[in-house]
């Protein structure tokens, strides 16, 4: 049943991703960022097996922040991709505030929720600010790495350039967010385990997100759900101008 359940959210992610840049362009995949990021560090709390193996939740909603990155990159400019990485980080760090918050408040007589709240609180914490980090720094390098790669293969082979900078980026902040966030939690021997497992299901979703990055990118006329701002809409072919000239 996992098995099943993490293919189909995997097809919704990654679907969502694409619609979100046909109906909001750029705007829409910034939010999706921000969403993403928050979602993912409240997903990440749950331990799962799928397959036989260990892992945490989180991983196919903290990969479509590569493939959001990717599309930015490709069909607007690098530069936008730097912007939904700095955003994202923004949203993160309000919700480690707010979260804090919540735990603050105390409950009155007919509350029902707040042990729960506080189980998921507590430990987001932690998970928060080590998945924060890794977050912000395994993003960054993939939009720097992705734009080199793009560069040394004059704009050819976007799948290659799309897939190694994923898995290399993705893999490593899997790695190093598995270790920072649950050990003295969990057996070091189990957050390894979590670790490779993790990192080996991040390899087989960046593989998968490559179909809707060619998607993504034979959809010309983005954002046509947004009202014109003053001439600046994403609703116009010239952001891929924009991004050779800025590559």
């Amino acid at each position: 049943m996992n098995l099943f359940l993490g293919i189909l959210e995997l097809v919704v992610c990654f679907s969502g991703v694409v619609i979100i840049d046909k109906l909001f362009g750029r705007r829409g995949l910034y939010s999706w960022m921000a969403l993403a990021v928050v979602f993912a560090n409240i997903q990440v709390s749950k331990q799962v097996d799928i397959a036989g193996v260990s892992t945490a939740l989180g991983n196919v909603m903290f990969a479509s922040t590569y493939l959001a990155t990717d599309i930015l990159n490709e069909k607007y400019s690098v530069k936008a991709s730097k912007n939904a990485v700095k955003l994202s980080a923004a949203a993160l760090i309000a919700y480690i505030i707010f979260a804090q918050f919540t735990q603050a408040f105390t409950p009155n007589e007919f509350d029902v929720v707040d042990p729960s709240l506080k189980t998921i609180f507590a430990m987001s914490v932690r998970i928060t600010a080590a998945s924060g980090f890794m977050f912000v720094l395994s993003n960054w390098c993939d939009v720097l790495l992705y734009q080199k790669i793009k560069e040394k293969t004059s704009g050819k082979y976007m799948w290659f350039r799309n897939n190694i900078s994923t898995i290399i980026c993705n893999c490593a902040e899997n790695f190093a967010f598995s270790i920072l966030a649950f050990w003295g939690t969990y057996p070091l021997l189990y957050c390894l385990e979590v670790a490779v497992a993790g990192s080996l299901v991040e390899m087989l979703i960046a593989l998968c997100d490559t179909p809707f990055l060619y998607l993504a990118k034979l959809s010309k006329k983005t954002g046509i759900l947004l009202e014109d701002e003053d001439g600046n809409s994403d609703n116009e072919n010239n952001y891929n101008t924009v991004n050779e000239e800025a590559a």
